[in-house]
């Protein structure tokens, strides 16, 4: 026999699915077997599987630790040592944090989420870092709301536990927030605009291609954005922009702005190969300029009432704010 407790983490979900991740190895078949025959019991009555687990909520298994124990994968310890420790190496920059919400300013060169088996991405590094300050054993495995490209950098948040996870991704996923990012561009933009056209994708070249008219497969998405500082460096005009997402799809922004003859310094995806080399060159710049500067939180009657309003900003790279300043840049609006 084995009693759990429900932790902070893990409440709001529903028992089977908490059964399906802690004995993880076996069939549903076999735990809405055992609910049956009350040999998995909540709070010591019969239950069905449905029931929404509460924070101390206690789960009796009547089976023996053999049982239990051949269809449990063990995390603990494991997954560290696969990954290097990577809550040790992340260094991860914390932009806001309590009990149930963090928002980290995720660097370039880091995946937000997994490609490919082997890789360690900042997913990795956020459940590390969570699972850390967890007291005893939880099945909550944290996860991240928002996805950056590679090499933006910028605000990424992430639920501490089953209900911050869901009512932050609702918010992202119903847009009830706004999305700014900095980022800068090729040539002179004198006035805000708000433009909008139709994606496609390309999975099997990771790009996107931007249409004036919708086409099957393509999405509509819509990019508004705002001059920020017009300097000219070089012989060439350059413009830092505020841009606001309206909608959110990978490669928006910056597939957005090549279409109309604004790519965004250093991309090697979407931007031109001579600008690239200029500002590896000059500043050391092997990535796009583009950072996700900004989230501004609306006020839906499932999000709790302390982040109604609430605004996350993610101070730039040290890297991006070298290239400004390089190119006369006042520092001091970002202060």
């Amino acid at each position: 026999m084995r009693t759990v407790q429900v932790t902070r983490q893990e409440a709001g979900q529903r028992l089977d699915k908490y059964l399906g991740k802690y004995l993880s190895l076996a069939p549903k078949s076999f735990f809405y077997k055992m609910l049956r025959k009350k040999n998995i019991v909540l709070n010591g009555k019969k239950a069905e599987g449905r029931e929404r687990l509460a924070e101390g909520d206690e789960i009796t298994l009547f089976l023996s630790d053999e049982t239990i124990a051949g269809f449990r994968v063990e995390h603990t310890g494991k997954a560290s040592a696969q990954r290097g420790s990577a809550s040790g190496g992340a260094g991860l920059s914390v932009v806001f944090e309590d009990e149930d919400v963090l928002i980290v300013n995720k660097p370039a060169g880091m995946l937000s989420q997994k490609a490919d088996r082997s890789d360690i991405s900042l997913s990795e590094y956020i459940a590390d870092y969570i699972m850390g300050q967890q007291q005893g054993e939880s099945t909550f495995r944290p996860g991240i709301c928002n996805r950056l490209d590679r090499n933006t950098t910028g605000l990424v948040a992430a639920g501490k536990n089953i209900e911050s996870l869901q009512y932050l991704n609702r918010l992202f996923r119903e847009r009830n927030l706004e999305k700014y990012y900095l980022c800068l561009v090729k040539g002179k933009i004198l006035k805000r605009a708000e433009i909008d056209g139709y994606l496609r994708k390309d999975g099997s070249h990771n790009r996107v291609s931007i249409a004036a008219e919708g086409t099957e497969g393509a999405v509509r998405i819509v990019t508004a954005y705002e001059p920020l500082n017009n300097m000219v460096w070089k012989g060439q005009d350059y413009t830092l922009l505020k841009v606001h997402l309206v909608t959110g799809k990978s490669h928006q922004i910056r597939a957005h702005l090549q279409s109309i003859g604004h790519p965004i310094a250093g991309d090697t995806k979407y931007g031109e190969k001579s600008l690239y080399h200029l500002f590896k060159k000059e500043f050391g710049v092997r990535y796009q300029l583009l950072h996700a500067w900004k989230l501004c939180l609306g006020a839906p009657e499932y999000l709790p009432r302390k982040y109604h309003g609430a605004v996350w900003q993610a101070p730039l790279p040290d890297k991006f704010e070298k290239v400004l300043a390089g190119m006369g840049v006042d520092m001091q609006m970002f202060c």
